[in-house]
């Protein structure tokens, strides 16, 4: 399965691990979360200080990391880092882009973001090209509340988005990377995404998850960045 349409979420009704073969599982992928974790919190140092210094080089003063509430493992919410890519009034602009434009709005309910998004910094422009706007999420991996492979971490607004997809995408933890990121990313349409993500928590394994971390840097490095 790649890029294909799902065409009903009756397609997504695929057996997962049960029993000792599923706690194995758990177990392993916590394991190697724990250690890939710790690495990704010390090298996550000398990034801010740099991320720090590109900002107030700009003038931005604010603060460049901040948390915002997704939905996590069973539902729950939790609190996800990442690096400010945006405008400090990002949530209040958005309100105010989608509402005067109305080829922006019919883009955002389509992807669920905006492909040449005004919001986004000079600095946020460099670091989410590079993809490491996101390495924040290493302190939510050793918290736990996420994993380094899993779903997209949703925010709480889009749950009536997602529809049936819903129980399907909680049954894992959110990822820094994931099924969808190396199977489309920013170019593929809100739906496709919760039918890949449905696919992924229905059929993940250890074996699915090594081609996920080793095929998510093939897409950093030669395929298309997140935007």
């Amino acid at each position: 399965m790649n890029n294909e349409i799902i065409s009903s979420v009756d397609d997504l009704i695929i057996p997962s691990h049960t029993g000792l073969k599923k706690t194995l599982y758990l177990a392993n992928k916590r394991f190697v979360d724990v250690i890939v974790g710790f690495i990704g919190c010390v090298l996550l140092v000398p990034i801010f200080i740099l991320v720090k210094l590109a900002y107030i080089l700009t003038g931005d003063f604010a603060p460049i990391i901040y948390k915002q509430k997704r939905i996590g493992l069973n539902g729950e919410e939790f609190d996800l880092y990442k690096f400010r890519s945006m405008c400090v009034d990002a949530p209040e602009k958005l309100k105010k882009i989608l509402a005067e434009n109305e080829d922006l709005r019919k883009e955002y309910e389509e992807f669920h973001k905006l492909s040449n998004d005004p919001r986004i910094t000079k600095v946020g422009k460099i670091i989410r090209h590079a993809s490491i706007d996101e390495t924040p999420q290493f302190i939510n991996v050793l918290k736990g509340d996420m994993s380094i492979i899993g779903n997209r971490p949703y925010l709480p607004r889009e749950k009536d988005d997602m529809g049936l997809y819903y129980n399907n995408i909680i049954k894992t933890k959110p990822g820094i990377t994931g099924f969808w990121q190396v199977n489309g990313r920013s170019n593929t349409t809100f739906r496709n995404r919760l039918g890949l993500e449905s696919y992924y928590s229905n059929n993940r394994s250890f074996k699915m998850d090594m081609k996920i971390f080793f095929k998510t840097f093939s897409v950093i490095l030669f395929g298309s960045s997140a935007k």
